[in-house]
């Protein structure tokens, strides 16, 4: 008998993305013919521009098929170096700018280059479910810097002091937030690098990738044109997915220090090499082009998003942070005596409606309801959840 493959100790530790994992099994059950309403995914539900679409076509029609530099087009790198100094007030040249197979690949190529073991990460919770899978794919250990709905889902400045330590090494800032829908002030910006001008041993990465999805009232501010003083170890991470409704495309983009980015753009070159060369070419008409087509998207995510926060308070038993940004909502459900795993299996197989644990966020007393969807599809799915909590 042949002996079983032995798997790395990385692999064995990675735990795949419970968010993919979640829609999967929805998409699964409603095959097999159930009733399923699905407020999981964090991916827009509008069509990608047709400008964008016809400038990728006709790319593809030019005969733009072929290998590209491994760190992007120069004509979309310049763009968005563009983009970036001009919006962001970020001075950014195209060099200091490597186009990733999506945001995600951007986050995995930094923490590839600048982690190792014996460093830390500095995650405030909570966070995004991959940061804290990639930094320990990179050999590095996550430290937790909690905060909850009653503080607003903010990075305390106090509590980022206290929790730096001669290893940490990169801090992570995610405004808009997901899972919570949380936006940073430019005054919480400015006492947070407060705090990093005494440590200089931490570098940022800022991933800014809701920057246009913002409730009316908020704004969105880069933190490397709040503290342009500390922009050689503050890194931008961005892409066009949830602006531009481009998610299958996989493109996006960091930005920073020289070079990082020259060792970003080498692994990159050993791993996947260029991103698709056509779609980078409808990437350049997006970035390049009218911005009504993300306002038109922005105000009906807004809708949405006042829509499913209005609906989860109503709801006797549930708590939530009416969400500033992004298309989530992280009501509190700890009223159920219910843990958020257990919670979205029986809200599942009992009312067929697909959320996400908060648990997989770092807080085991929130679910994660997306609000990318239709309006009938958020309401319904508010209506199941009512009636869920009503037969506990």
């Amino acid at each position: 008998m042949p002996r079983p493959l032995k798997l790395s100790a990385r692999a064995e530790a990675l735990q795949p993305s419970l968010t993919l994992a979640i829609a999967a099994r929805a998409k699964s059950l409603k095959a097999e013919g159930r009733d399923i309403c699905s407020l999981s995914a964090g991916e827009p539900d509008f069509d990608t521009p047709a400008f964008i679409r016809e400038a990728a076509a006709q790319a593809l029609e030019s005969g733009l098929t072929r290998y590209g530099p491994a760190a992007g087009e120069p004509a979309l790198r310049e763009a968005i170096a563009q983009k970036l100094t001009k919006e962001n007030h970020v001075p950014t040249s195209a060099g200091d700018v490597l186009v990733t197979n999506g945001g995600k690949q951007a986050l995995y190529n930094l923490f590839q280059v600048l982690l190792e073991p014996g460093d830390e990460l500095l995650l405030p919770a909570p966070y995004w479910l991959s940061y804290p899978e990639m930094a320990r794919l990179a050999g590095a250990s996550v430290r937790f810097i909690t905060s909850s709905a009653a503080e607003g889902f903010r990075l305390d400045p106090e509590r980022l002091e206290a929790a730096i330590t001669p290893a940490s090494k990169l801090l992570v800032l995610n405004s808009p937030g997901n899972p919570t829908g949380m936006v940073l002030s430019r005054s919480d910006l400015e006492a947070i690098a407060e705090v990093l001008r005494r440590h200089p041993q931490v570098a940022v990465v800022c991933d800014e990738i809701y920057e246009f999805l913002l409730a009316p009232g908020h704004s969105h501010h880069s933190f490397a044109a709040v503290a342009p003083d500390l922009a050689d170890r503050v890194f931008t991470v961005n892409g066009f997915a949830k602006g531009w409704a481009m998610t299958g495309w996989r493109i996006g983009w960091l930005a920073g220090n020289s070079a990082a980015l020259k060792a970003a753009s080498a692994l990159q070159s050993q791993s996947t090499s260029n991103v698709c060369t056509f779609a980078q070419y409808g990437a350049l008409a997006a970035v390049t082009g009218s911005r009504e087509c993300i306002q038109t998207m922005a105000a009906q995510f807004s809708h949405r998003r006042e829509l499913l926060s209005d609906g989860l308070q109503a709801i006797e038993g549930v708590q939530l942070l009416p969400p500033q940004g992004a298309f989530y909502a992280f009501p509190n459900i700890s009223s159920t005596g219910l843990d958020s795993m257990t919670f979205c299996e029986r809200l599942l197989d009992e009312q067929g409606l697909a959320v996400v644990p908060g648990g997989a966020f770092g807080d085991n007393d929130c679910i994660r309801l997306s609000c990318a969807a239709s309006d009938a599809t958020i309401q319904d799915g508010l209506a199941r959840l009512q009636r869920f909590i009503e037969t506990l």
